[in-house]
């Protein structure tokens, strides 16, 4: 997802199954609402239809998700009550913090359709996986494709650290040099 989607305070990695919601720029009642529909383990993707003044999360719908069980959320506009949300723990990806909050219009959204956030299109039901460096989704019929390729590519990483703490070259382990070598 677009980089501006930093995670609200340090931590690990996340995972979980993706659980869309779409929401118009003032109104969070449909939020509200879907919090108490959802499973542990359960990834909240909010796409906020363009709106990056409002904020529809805060330190109340923080507690319900903690209490709900959710793997984490990602909203693609800001936040509010930082300090609060951090002090639950809560993982949470956002863009900022506003003290523009929503409120209960009741004038729609849409719940477990597909939505864009972030720039991605996410479908409800892909696997959403995110830490510091930011949020990607990945539909589920690729998902164990990825995992197996990344596994590999973890591996091949710590040889190099450990290559790399033996004292070998950056360029000679990753194979710049030979590259650059072979280039003349």
């Amino acid at each position: 997802m677009d980089l501006a989607l930093q995670r609200l305070r340090p931590g690990g990695v996340v995972a979980g199954t993706a659980v869309t919601l779409s929401i118009p720029s003032q109104d969070s009642t449909l939020l509200h609402h879907v919090i108490g529909m959802l499973r542990p383990g359960d990834f909240l993707v909010v796409e906020r239809q363009g709106d990056h003044r409002h904020a529809c999360w805060g330190g109340g719908v923080t507690r319900a998700a903690r209490n709900a069980g959710l793997a984490g959320a990602v909203i693609d506009g800001p936040c509010t009550d930082p300090g609060e949300i951090a002090s639950i723990g809560f993982p949470l990806w956002c863009r900022g913090v506003s003290a523009i909050t929503t409120r209960m219009n009741d004038v729609g959204g849409r719940f477990n359709m597909p939505v864009s956030c972030g720039g991605v299109a996410v479908s409800p039901g892909d696997l959403v996986l995110a830490d510091e460096s930011g949020v990607l989704v990945l539909p589920r019929d690729e998902a164990s494709a990825v995992a197996q390729r990344a596994l590999a590519l973890a591996a091949d990483i710590e040889r190099g650290e450990q290559r790399l703490d033996a004292g070998e070259l950056l360029g000679k382990v990753y194979g710049a040099s030979a590259l650059v070598v072979a280039r003349r």
